[in-house]
C-alpha cells in the first residue's frame, strides 16, 4: 500500500456549540471534519391529536436539507433517527406530550446520518430531556480498491465505497442500539467494521463530557 493509500483509521475533528438556538430547549451546532449539523428540541410540548399516546411521548423527527425541497433519502434519514431515539428517550415520563426534533444539514463531507445522530443527543442533553442512555454514532465505508474499512471518511473517500456503515452504540454496556448498512460486503468485513467503530464510538463519548464539563464551567 503507497502513502497515498494509507488508511487513517481516526476520527475526524469534532466541535460543538451548545445553546446556539433561542427558541428552543436544548440545541447543538455539531461538525465531525467537514460535515455540519444543527440539532434543536422542543419538549415536552403539545402533541397533535392523532399523534397523542395516554402511554407516552410522540417523538417527531423533521430534517431539512441544506437546499432544496426534502426527498425520499431525507424521509428515511428521518425515520432511522427516530427508531433511534425512540428508545433513548424515557418517552414514559411525559404521556400525551410531544418531543420535536429539528435537524438542519448545513454541510455534508461525508457521515451525515452519524454527524446528525450525534449533534441530537447532544442537544437532547442541553435540553434536560430524561434519557435511558446516551447514544452515539460512528460512521466508516469498505473501500472498494482494496477492501480496507476506512473510519469517519470524508465525502471523497466514501465515493467510490464499496459498501457504507453505521453504528449507533448506548453509553452503558456500549451494545449497539441501531444498524445501518448499504452496499455489498462479507460477514467478517462487516464484523471488522464493528469492531474498529466499538473502539472508535469511546472517543466521541469522551468528547460528549468534554463538551457536558464545559458547560457546566459557564454554568
Amino acid at each position: 500500500m503507497t502513502a497515498a493509500n494509507k488508511v487513517d483509521n481516526s476520527l475526524r475533528p469534532m466541535h460543538c456549540e451548545l445553546n446556539l438556538l433561542t427558541r428552543s430547549d436544548g440545541s447543538a451546532m455539531l461538525t465531525q471534519g467537514e460535515t455540519a449539523v444543527v440539532a434543536s428540541v422542543n419538549g415536552p410540548i403539545e402533541v397533535k391529536l392523532q399523534h397523542m399516546n395516554v402511554e407516552k411521548s410522540h417523538i417527531d423527527i423533521y430534517f431539512k436539507p441544506r437546499s432544496g425541497m426534502g426527498s425520499v433519502n431525507d424521509r428515511l434519514l428521518e425515520s432511522l433517527i427516530k427508531n433511534t431515539y425512540e428508545t433513548a428517550i424515557l418517552t414514559g415520563l411525559h404521556p400525551r406530550t410531544a418531543v420535536s426534533i429539528q435537524i438542519q444539514e448545513m454541510q455534508d463531507q461525508g457521515g451525515l446520518v452519524a454527524c446528525a445522530i450525534n449533534a441530537v443527543c447532544l442537544a437532547l442533553m442541553n435540553s434536560g430531556i430524561e434519557m435511558r442512555y446516551l447514544v452515539a454514532a460512528v460512521h466508516c465505508v469498505l473501500r472498494e480498491e482494496d477492501r480496507e474499512i476506512v473510519l469517519d471518511p470524508d465525502a471523497l473517500q466514501s465515493k467510490d465505497a464499496r459498501a457504507k456503515f453505521t453504528f449507533v452504540f448506548e453509553n452503558c454496556t456500549r451494545n449497539t442500539v441501531s444498524i445501518y448498512t448499504h452496499g455489498k460486503f462479507t460477514t467478517e468485513q462487516y464484523h471488522r467494521a464493528l469492531q474498529m467503530s466499538e473502539e472508535a464510538v469511546e472517543k466521541v463519548f469522551s468528547f460528549y463530557g468534554e463538551i457536558v464539563g464545559k458547560q457546566r464551567e459557564v454554568l
